[in-house]
């Protein structure tokens, strides 16, 4: 992590779900926050579990890719 993603600001990320996520089984979900440096996801039933931060532009090539993959 670089730029303001501390560990101390990563405590005051803003997490959201999905409007694709099944509304049947709210847990089962990722959920997103987006910060400077990162974009981190994690499994919405572990919100203190490990977490995955990729870089912004990585994270719009992999929200783009199904609609390329069409």
């Amino acid at each position: 992590m670089t730029g303001k993603d501390t560990p101390a600001h990563l405590a005051d990320l803003a997490w959201f779900k999905s409007s694709y996520s099944d509304t049947s089984n709210p847990s089962d979900c990722v959920e997103v926050a987006t910060a400077r440096a990162a974009v981190h996801v994690r499994d919405s039933k572990r919100p203190d579990g490990p977490r995955l931060a990729v870089e912004p532009t990585a994270w719009t090539a992999f929200v783009a890719w199904p609609r390329v993959a069409d």
